[in-house]
């Protein structure tokens, strides 16, 4: 059958290859100037995985030497059948659509014989997990279906819904899903829904599903009226309203960035109607959804015979989106802090050196505005962010100072600074050895945990050039017993090497355990 003769011919693909061999072209029709036409057998429309051939005809082509075809833009070879039929077999077709174009060469060119598009698909599965599902202030029951493998043709459903007694009341021709008017569905009736499938190559129809209009009721989808963040920790809390009482409703949560995929996340409850969803990166742009599930609700037994409906979860659909974007992260950890005391006399308070380590990078967003530092009964002092060390003088009896940094997103947690000394005395057994590349010293000790009797919080281990006045520290694990000294950490080659013990005996104090002199790196 000649299904492309010369003329105009409308393609009913959304997108289509020309056979003339240009850029995909968008749905319309074409002149095509054909010299002859193509027949296909069995058909052209076929089965994936059928075999089929192609014949090429030569009705008022000048040239009839040198022919071939072009399926999907690979030349292929043809067979000769007489003085004006060539034939072209194609085995086990696995695309949906196949493009084919006859040609013939000559010295002055090519020349058009003809083309087509061949389809392929298969007959439709049987459709599952049939579903009716609507809410109080819905008008219409939304009925919805598994509808299997791609057809890859134009495949009509018919849904139908009847009476316990058989009568139908609906027979509704859909395309996905089908929407019922609940005017015609009763309070108290039981129903029977059935989803039927066809296209060319067959038919297919689900099991029967007995649904009852209050087990189809679904909670109404939430609404999300303000999304804010905590700082610190880049936490959303969303508020959100609902048009029934939300005593036995859990509230689920799923968010996305960009136009990424959808990423369920839990969400805790603050209260009713308040949820935080932790787990979230700074400065970034966010989509919410939400919906809500009935905890207490069951089926009625007497309507629901289908696998699908006897595990349905009565869960509201998805909210309309909410967006909202993160603010930068503020600093959620201690900075690293020591000091270095000296004392001024009698009565004359004393001279306090305090030093700190910059906050991690990744903790926080932007960068340190400043560093801020404050005690009791004491005016609150603000460093450069560039500085790492300050010395003032505080009065007499003043226990402790606390340092933190203040970004643009907020400011860390107070680091207390001791300015106590304990007076308990430890034992402290070290071994100081250059490493073997001799970049470095390795310093080791041993505690006695015994002699102190306190809560052992970290060490510090401070060391200072006897010509250099300004020291250098580390603060170290509770548990660590080891550490290094590295060139780059140095400033001078002679050094006299401290090490402090942090604890919590009475309240928290400092207590130096030895100090021993070390020589060049």
């Amino acid at each position: 059958m000649n299904l492309l003769f010369s003329g105009w011919r409308c393609s009913i693909l959304l997108l289509i290859l020309s056979i003339l061999q240009c850029p995909l072209l968008l749905i319309g029709c074409f002149k095509l100037n054909c010299c002859g036409y193509l027949t296909v057998e069995p058909a052209p429309l076929v089965l994936l995985g059928s075999n089929l051939t192609i014949y090429c005809h030569r009705e008022n082509c000048s040239h009839w030497k040198n022919i071939y075809m072009v399926v999907n833009e690979k030349q292929c070879t043809v067979e000769k059948i007489n003085s004006t039929t060539v034939s072209y077999s194609l085995v086990n077709i696995q695309t949906a659509l196949t493009t084919v174009i006859c040609r013939t060469w000559n010295p002055s060119g090519k020349t058009l014989v003809c083309g087509l598009d061949l389809k392929a698909g298969l007959p439709p599965d049987k459709p599952q997990n049939v579903r009716c599902e609507t809410w109080r202030s819905a008008p219409f029951l939304e009925c919805t279906w598994e509808r299997g493998r791609e057809t890859h043709l134009n495949t009509i459903y018919n849904i139908s819904v009847s009476r316990e007694n058989g009568t139908q009341i609906i027979l509704t021709h859909v395309n996905g899903s089908a929407k019922v008017p609940r005017s015609a569905i009763d309070e108290d009736g039981k129903y029977q829904v059935n989803v039927m499938a066809h296209n060319h190559f067959g038919s297919s129809q689900s099991d029967p599903v007995y649904l009852c209009l209050e087990d189809m009721v679904i909670p109404e989808a939430p609404r999300i009226v303000q999304i804010t963040f905590e700082s610190t920790t880049l936490a959303a809390l969303l508020q959100w309203n609902t048009t029934e009482s939300s005593r036995y409703l859990k509230s689920y949560i799923r968010l996305r960035t960009g136009n990424g995929s959808w990423e369920a996340r839990e969400a805790t409850e603050i209260r009713e109607g308040l949820v935080r969803v932790l787990g979230l990166a700074p400065l970034t742009e966010y989509t919410f959804q939400m919906r809500t599930c009935h905890l207490r609700r069951t089926l009625n037994p007497s309507c629901t015979n289908s696998t699908a409906n006897s595990q349905k979860s009565f869960c509201s659909r998805w909210s309309l989106s909410a967006e909202a974007r993160s603010p930068g992260k503020g600093p959620s950890q201690q900075l690293q802090v020591w000091r270095i005391l000296r004392n001024l006399g009698a009565d004359k308070g004393q001279n306090v050196t305090v030093m700190w380590k910059p906050p991690p990078p990744e903790d926080f967003s932007g960068e340190v505005q400043f560093y801020k530092i404050s005690a009791e009964n004491m005016e609150e002092r603000n460093y450069s962010a560039v500085l790492r060390q300050c010395t003032f003088q505080v009065p007499a009896g003043l226990q402790a100072v606390s340092v933190s940094a203040a970004t643009l997103y907020g400011t860390s947690p107070p680091a207390n600074v001791s300015l106590r000394r304990s007076g308990v005395s430890g034992t402290l057994l070290r071994e100081v050895l250059p490493a073997d590349n001799g970049s470095a010293l390795l310093v080791s000790w041993l505690w006695l945990r015994e002699e102190t009797g306190g809560e052992l919080l970290h060490f510090v281990l401070e060391w200072a050039g006897l010509a250099v006045t300004e020291p250098q520290w580390k603060r170290l694990a509770n548990d660590q017993n080891n550490t290094s000294i590295t060139a780059r950490d140095s400033e001078s080659d002679s050094h006299v090497l401290f090490i402090y013990l942090i604890d919590l005996i009475d309240s928290f104090s400092v207590c130096r355990l030895d100090s021993l002199e070390l020589r060049s790196l």
